[in-house]
């Protein structure tokens, strides 16, 4: 009997949402009609969301892609014989081929949408639990080292050195400690920590059993957005799958290191995102942030040494290991080393996830992979870092990505999302959503956040109104700078940076009746 044609179609949110369960379950039905011996693998996303759900077939040696497939598309691919390789209009050729993927730089996502998700042999068959085998085999004091040279920052935001947090806790004495690991992906326009935890989970958990190899940690936590219903099934699944594989637990592959990991999920607040807050939420507490210090690295969950970072940092940590620091540090510019998945999304034509180095200036990465806006219109307004980065506009496009360039003119890269706007947009509007959006997902602990933001939306309705708007401006201005010095954390720290840049940059928008005609 001949071997079966294997035909992948992504379990991806982003795929799902499209409509993936009906496409597998119309080929399945077809396949079984027209007497044809497929085997269906439901993988992960290569992070070509515009072309979700993608449909590939294995033919000889390669992979064919077809995308976007609806249900409807299905018996005409057939008709077309697909299964071979078929000519029709939904083809895109091989895979890999692709100039959207293929002139990535992949790093963290290389057996994203390549692997089955749940595969541990699949995992292990492209290098997946290397980089923990070589841990064990050089040690924690060489591993640490690796991470260093690596100049690897996180990748939840801040940007923090991750080897220097690690050192910090591996050099903190205490009875336990802990790796907890923040996948309450909350930005605007992110989705990087869904898609490699749906698509390559086991990536996560070796990245979680270095780091608690490196600093003596014996137990880890994922603290996963509760909007995320179909990453919780495949870690809970991979999880289990790796338990059962001793690649968790005691003694694990008879190394004598101890780890295991519980999946906790969140309770649907945004501020979860910021570190002591999601500690306390671990707790069952309120998600209220901490004052610092004690950091984390010192004093974290339960008081103990915890590290603390998010998914795409701990899943960049295996090559770094297998490959070597100064391998992932000859990528990026200056002290932005290596690559990070940045995520097109909004008025975008071609939206999906793009890893990259840095330096590539935000201007390349709209044009060159999101092919400019859905809409055709000109390109207005491009906010990165989620709904506290500032509005670029497009005087600032040819900026590199790069924290510190970003940094210089009030901006950040945060967690690699971008949201593009065209020219239809008002950006007092946009000015205002922040201020609200703080308003609402404010913990509450400090006055300059949860008073500020409230006063600020009303300010803002002000000067559109055109009441008093010089003295407005001034206080709006004030009203910035006190949430900026005064408040505890990044919440409203940074929100005055999207409403400040868009008075600077759109200020035509803040005049009476702005919005009229757009």
């Amino acid at each position: 009997m001949t071997s079966p044609i294997k035909i992948f179609v992504p379990q991806e949110t982003a795929a799902v949402s499209m409509g993936a369960d009906e496409v597998a379950e119309k080929i399945t039905l077809l396949a079984q009609e027209n007497g044809e011996n497929i085997e269906l693998v439901r993988n992960g996303s290569w992070g070509m969301s515009w072309l979700e759900p993608l449909v590939e077939v294995q033919v000889k040696n390669h992979r064919i892609a077809y995308g976007p497939v609806t249900e409807s598309s299905v018996t005409s691919l057939f008709d077309a014989d697909f299964l071979r390789g078929g000519e029709h209009k939904l083809k895109r050729g091989i895979t890999q081929e692709i100039p959207y993927l293929k002139k990535q730089q992949r790093w963290t996502f290389e057996r994203s949408g390549l692997i089955d998700p749940l595969s541990i042999e699949d995992f292990q068959a492209h290098n997946g639990f290397e980089g923990l085998k070589k841990s064990f085999k050089i040690g924690r004091k060489k591993v640490l080292s690796e991470v260093m040279s690596s100049g690897l920052r996180g990748r939840g935001g801040a940007g923090f050195p991750t080897g220097i947090k690690w050192k910090t806790v591996a050099d903190t004495e205490s009875n336990q400690k802990y790796i907890a690991c923040n996948a309450d992906e909350g930005d605007s326009g992110t989705f990087s920590d869904r898609i490699l935890m749906e698509s390559d989970p086991f990536s996560l958990i070796e990245g979680m059993l270095i780091s608690g190899f490196v600093v003596g940690a014996s137990r880890g936590y994922i603290y996963l957005r509760s909007e995320y219903p179909i990453a919780h099934k495949i870690m809970n699944a991979a999880l289990k799958i790796a338990r059962e594989e001793n690649w968790l637990g005691q003694n694990i592959q008879n190394s004598g290191f101890d780890f295991d990991i519980d999946l906790h999920l969140g309770g649907g607040s945004y501020i979860c995102g910021e570190e002591t807050a999601m500690l306390e939420s671990l707790e069952g507490k309120a998600g209220i942030i901490r004052y610092k210090p004690p950091l984390p690295a010192i004093e974290g969950l339960f008081k103990k040494p915890t590290v603390v970072n998010n998914v795409v940092t701990l899943g960049s940590v295996a090559n770094i290991i297998l490959r070597g620091g100064k391998k992932y540090a000859s990528l990026g510019k200056d002290r932005s080393k290596g690559t990070l998945a940045f995520q097109l999304a909004g008025n975008i034509k071609y939206g999906g996830l793009v890893e990259i180095e840095f330096g590539t200036t935000l201007r390349e990465l709209i044009e060159n992979w999101g092919g400019g806006t859905a809409s055709g219109r000109a390109i207005r307004a491009v906010q990165i870092g989620g709904p506290l980065g500032a509005y670029f506009p497009v005087s600032l496009l040819d900026t590199p990505l790069d924290y510190e360039d970003f940094a210089k003119h009030d901006g950040m890269i945060g967690h690699g999302g971008v949201v593009v706007f065209d020219d239809t947009v008002n950006m007092s509007e946009q000015a205002r959503f922040s201020m609200e959006f703080c308003s609402i997902e404010s913990c509450g602990k400090c006055t300059p956040c949860r008073i500020g933001s409230v006063r600020g939306v009303e300010v803002i309705d002000k000067i559109v109104k055109n009441e008093n708007r010089e003295l407005n401006f001034e206080l709006l201005d004030e009203l910035c700078d006190t949430m900026i010095d005064g408040s505890l954390c990044a919440m409203g720290g940074l929100t005055p940076f999207p409403v400040r840049s868009a008075v600077n940059h759109f200020a035509e928008d803040f005049e009476p009746n702005s919005g009229e005609g757009k």
